[in-house]
């Protein structure tokens, strides 16, 4: 038997293992944070969402774990809303899906998806914290000598913990037990705006992925279907993009209420039209390439051409502006909140800087400057990962025309 090696020339060359390929996904995420501004953004836009996810366990006025009459308790775990739950469990969640290499991005968002609806009755049916809240109460038995042992958060004061056993700290300036100062109310504001992350990341993806949805829909119908239906839809576009999205949020609270939910559902309705252009020119663009007369050919169901085929492949640009989208709906609930229409009982970032013009309109620097900062930050954030992304995803910047 003859040797294959053999029969090889003896000067072949050897060829090197060919390097790995990268998906669309993951070439567009290498590119993105190639940039030093993306990747600043995202340890920022990271931050802001560890805040909100953990904030009961970084600022609360409950002890962690406290030992009275030799019995150890958790009262910050029993005062845990639903809402903190929920939080919780989707974030290992996604850890633990983003962990998982061998499912496809669609699986696990169908898992996430499939979670957050089985965690959400659960969570209102069964977490049930106390109906009042008595923040002093703890700092009132410290006093009294009957706590043998405690462990507390990292900032011992929660949100809405007004510190009415000790009004000598309100309106205080930074200093060592209020690292950012306190409000006139006697908030302490670090407190307030760790837990104030929760709205600002909560607005800006829910709302703008009730319009990205809406814009996927409208859009994709119009671009492939063209003729009556385009026109009709070009017409609805140009009938939404005259409503004032802030005039109309300020309206409806007037209306309706200070409704976190309704404000998103407004922002998300009102701001969907230049998702749909995006998502327009895209399919105009595909709906006459050889792979979508092949899928047509096939016999695929219309979804399934518009939404598996055509899709995947023009949405890039649809990602882009989503990133600004989120930016935008954050400015919206902080111009609200700033002009005394937002929520009352949670903290925002823009109500924080209203609450910075005191009585007689007396400035009141750090109430106005640390907020104000975050809101910055994370709207320049977005604005950077944007960018980034979009230059990631544009082909004339890697020589394809």
């Amino acid at each position: 038997m003859v040797d294959d090696m053999a029969l090889a020339p003896a000067d072949a060359p050897v060829q090197a293992d060919a390097p790995p390929t990268r998906g669309l996904v993951a070439q567009a995420i290498r590119d993105t944070l190639s940039g030093a501004g993306a990747k600043a953004g995202l340890v920022w836009i990271c931050v802001v969402g560890f805040c909100a996810v953990f904030a009961p366990f970084l600022a609360n006025s409950y002890p962690l774990a406290v030992k009275i009459g030799g019995h150890w308790s958790s009262p910050l775990l029993r005062h845990l809303t639903p809402v903190d739950v929920i939080l919780l469990v989707m974030f290992f969640a996604c850890v633990i899906l983003a962990l998982i290499r061998r499912l496809t991005f669609a699986r696990k968002l169908a898992i996430g998806g499939i979670v957050l609806v089985v965690i959400t009755p659960l969570a209102y049916l069964f977490v049930r914290p106390p109906s009042l809240d008595v923040f002093e109460e703890y700092r009132d038995l410290a006093k009294q000598g009957k706590i043998e042992a405690a462990i507390y958060a990292p900032i011992p004061y929660s949100a809405n913990d007004r510190m009415r056993d000790q009004p000598e700290d309100r309106l205080s300036p930074p200093n060592r037990r209020h690292l950012l100062g306190t409000e006139d109310t006697g908030g302490d504001l670090l407190s307030r705006m760790i837990h104030a992350c929760r709205i600002a990341m909560s607005i800006g993806f829910i709302s703008t992925g009730i319009a990205v949805v809406i814009g996927i829909v409208v859009g994709g119908v119009m671009g492939y279907f063209v003729g009556a239906i385009d026109l009709f839809g070009m017409r609805l576009i140009e009938i939404f993009e005259a409503i004032p999205t802030l005039f109309l949020l300020i309206a409806i609270v007037a209306f309706f209420g200070r409704n976190l939910y309704i404000m998103m559902a407004i922002i998300g309705l009102t701001t969907w039209t230049g998702d749909a252009r995006f998502i327009r020119g895209e399919f105009l663009r595909l709906r006459n390439q050889d792979f979508v007369h092949a899928a047509v050919a096939a016999g695929l169901p219309v979804r399934s051409v518009l939404f598996r085929h055509i899709l995947p492949n023009g949405i890039s640009p649809l990602i882009v502006s989503a990133s600004f989208g989120i930016a935008s709906a954050i400015l919206y609930e902080s111009t609200l909140s700033f002009l005394g229409l937002g929520l009352v009982d949670e903290p925002s970032w823009g109500q924080m800087l209203e609450q910075s013009l005191g009585v007689g309109g007396t400035f009141i620097w750090w109430i106005a400057f640390f907020p104000g900062l975050a809101i910055f930050l994370t709207v320049f954030a977005y604005n950077l990962i944007g960018e980034s992304l979009r230059d990631a995803l544009d082909p004339r910047l890697h020589g394809i025309e």
